[in-house]
């Protein structure tokens, strides 16, 4: 009996620490259909997903849409979890929250005909230890830029993920730039990737800070290294400003 309490103990020392470190991002795109009002879905969000996400202790849930007038439009919501359990029991917290059911009754019984988008995607993002907990940007962010990095198989990935623990967010805090979250996707349309979100105050103050970086002697030492050669083969830029019932 001994013998197997140690057993549980250890064996909880083991996972625990590498489950807590990790937090998930579960990214949702609603590619909305021309000409159909969405404001059942900006009411669910905001009156009933969004609450009940946060009386579960989910806390700086992201709401967006793309800056541009891209067709079809976007809805882009960002919800943290502490780590990947969460991320399963939140689904079930939902359908047990008396609360939630009746305020979102409205979306949840609404026609097929009336509901706004054609589908929802979904990406699961698993933060990485240099960069391991959303932090959130101050009041006066007003762009976000998402941006992907694809590569062409797993160690491309590794490469690159390692390349941001080493050097690449120290550069970003040397030059002020803001991180929100930053890590590699364990699920979603395009894989192998990482993900990660910048804020800005506006378009003047990214291009400057970006500019910082590029001329930064940190990235111009590292971005020629071997090691990190053919890390990403394409990067997907998306630039996106808060809605008004966003928590960032």
């Amino acid at each position: 009996m001994i013998k197997q309490i140690l057993f549980v103990l250890i064996l909880l020392c083991c996972v625990l620490p590498a489950t807590a470190q990790d937090q998930v991002y579960e990214l949702r795109t609603y590619e909305l259909e021309y000409f159909k009002p969405a404001a059942v879905l900006h009411n669910y969000f905001e009156q009933a997903l969004i609450p009940a996400l946060n009386r579960q202790g989910i806390k700086n849930v992201g709401a967006f849409e793309e800056t541009s007038g891209a067709l079809p439009r976007k809805i882009y919501l960002l919800i943290p979890y502490e780590n990947i359990m969460a991320f399963q029991s939140a689904g079930d917290a939902l359908l047990n929250d008396t609360q939630y059911q009746n305020e979102a009754k409205p979306y949840l019984t609404a026609a097929q005909e009336t509901m706004p988008y054609d589908r929802i995607s979904v990406d699961l993002i698993r933060s990485t230890s240099g960069f391991s907990e959303l932090m959130k940007p101050a009041d006066e962010a007003n762009l976000f830029e998402l941006r992907i990095y694809d590569s062409h198989n797993e160690d491309a990935l590794r490469r690159k993920v390692k390349m941001f623990n080493d050097s690449e967010f120290d550069i970003f805090a040397e030059v002020d730039m803001s991180m929100v979250f930053f890590g590699a996707n364990i699920a979603g349309n395009k894989m192998p990737c990482l993900t990660y979100l910048l804020a800005f105050g506006d378009m003047n103050e990214r291009d400057e800070e970006w500019a910082k970086f590029v001329n930064h002697p940190e990235w111009k030492r590292i971005v020629d290294l071997e090691e990190y050669a053919n890390a990403m083969n394409e990067i997907t830029r998306v630039f996106l400003k808060p809605l008004s019932y966003s928590q960032m």
